[in-house]
């Protein structure tokens, strides 16, 4: 980071800060998501955000060793009592947090004490990726789906919070209040709703959101969790994102919804491929579906996520891809006749909210961009649940196949760099080491409430 650049990020703080003091807002929330995918935070009051803009908070890069349940691991490029980061607000995603009067939020970014990207801040990397595909031309517009479960009071069992049924406008009505407040919440920081709704499970809510620049999806998908914590606490109800929030129940996924843009238009309409796919369309998501064995180690990064990631539960447990297929790993939207030039786009169904989403969105990103340039192909598409075909490959299982699959992928390890690769195997490891020999029912019970 150069003298201009801190000069700019003060000036945004002195005026940020003007606005805030007139909002009552106290304190900054600065926010980092650790490769556990468990969001830490360093905060400031507002008389520092100047200071913190331009020269930043002090932390310790250990957090990248941490395991879920806080224990650390360490590896060749994590882990340690030594070193130091310097944590930036990026005030260019400055929201006020209505859920926690007097407070604001912003997202970091991680910068070693010689003003240089930390090599495994994952939103750097996010914002790496995306300027790569710029340089090719592309733009990529991404969201995340939020589900997210509630339980009744502040005890570690699950008690869902409305026992209607799926789905069902019953749930709706049982907690109203609830929704609404989430609703406000996060339109009053700036996220713009587009629905929400009673999912499968017991207590099981969704919210979508609007599509963004990679980086800002991954985080709104931060925004967007926080808030809703802080609205369910307000309510007296636990909010829960694990993957597996049950041991026998439907988990909770993430899904991502990315579309491939060149100048305005939307490659994943409007070509001569299958369902409209341009050709570079079908490269960037046939790079996406080749490497999904890899990529489920950033996109289902615990070991309850294989608890979630089951046949026939529309988890999407097969490496397959299908027109509106929600069995399938990869779902092709094309959207309504008449939309499909704005709407159409792919939904990657196996990640979960464990998942660090700026990582999600570099390694999906490097995919993508592989598959174009090798001229990828898809498969032929799958139009059934492929859990009633043979010869559909299953994804891996288990976190440990994740993982290797993830070290032996070329393209990621060139994306993301030795230290990432490095560094999500090694707190990989710990955890499945961390969860050895439990029960479903005690490895869901141990990640519940870390997400």
């Amino acid at each position: 980071m150069d003298q201009q650049e801190r000069a700019r990020r003060a000036a945004a703080a002195r005026q940020a800060a003007g606005d805030l003091a007139a909002r009552d807002i106290t304190g900054i929330a600065v926010t980092w998501v650790d490769t556990s995918g468990v969001t830490r935070v360093k905060a400031v009051p507002l008389s520092r955000l100047e200071r913190a803009a331009a020269w930043g908070i002090g932390m310790s890069p250990v957090f990248d060793a941490f395991l879920i349940d806080d224990s650390i691991t360490s590896g060749r490029f994590a882990g340690g009592p030594v070193g130091d980061l310097r944590l930036h607000p990026d005030l260019d995603r400055l929201a006020v947090m209505p859920a926690l009067p007097g407070w604001a939020w912003a997202p970091a970014d991680r910068y070693d004490q010689e003003g240089e990207p930390h090599p495994l801040d994952a939103r750097h990397l996010a914002r790496r990726a995306t300027e790569r595909l710029a340089a090719d031309g592309m733009a990529v517009k991404a969201a995340f789906e939020v589900e997210w479960a509630v339980s009744l009071g502040d005890g570690d069992d699950f008690a869902p919070a409305c026992a209607g049924p799926a789905y069902g406008m019953t749930r709706l009505t049982e907690q109203s209040d609830y929704l609404r407040d989430v609703v406000e919440a996060l339109s009053a920081a700036g996220v713009a709703v587009e629905q929400i709704h009673p999912e499968y499970a017991a207590g099981q809510y969704e919210v979508s959101v609007a599509s963004a620049d990679p980086v800002a999806a991954a985080d709104t998908f931060v925004l967007v969790r926080e808030t809703i914590r802080a609205v369910s606490l307000v309510h007296d109800l636990r909010a829960t994102f694990s993957p597996k929030v049950l041991a026998d129940g439907v988990g909770n996924g993430a899904h991502v919804h990315l579309s491939l843009w060149r100048e305005g238009v939307n490659l994943m309409a409007g070509g001569e491929g299958r369902f409209g796919l341009t050709r570079d369309g079908e490269g960037f998501a046939a790079g996406i579906l080749s490497r999904l064995p890899a990529l489920l180690a950033i996109g289902a990064p615990s070991v309850a996520s294989y608890l979630r990631l089951v046949p026939s539960h529309w988890a999407g447990a097969y490496a397959c891809w299908g027109l509106e297929n929600r069995e399938a790993a990869l779902r092709f939207v094309t959207g309504a006749v008449g939309d499909r030039s704005q709407a159409a786009n792919l939904e990657i169904k196996c990640f979960d909210a464990a998942a660090n989403p700026y990582l999600v969105m570099a390694a999906l990103l490097a995919a993508g961009r592989a598959g174009r340039a090798e001229g990828g192909a898809l498969p032929e598409p799958v139009d059934v649940d492929p859990a009633t075909l043979d010869g559909v490959p299953r994804l891996p299982s288990s976190l440990g196949a994740a993982v290797a699959a993830f070290e032996a992928d070329d393209a990621l390890r060139e994306a993301l760099g030795e230290a990432m690769i490095d560094t999500v195997a090694v707190v990989r490891r710990g955890e499945i080491a961390l969860f050895d020999g439990l029960a479903p029912e005690e490895i869901a019970a141990r990640t519940r409430w870390r997400h």
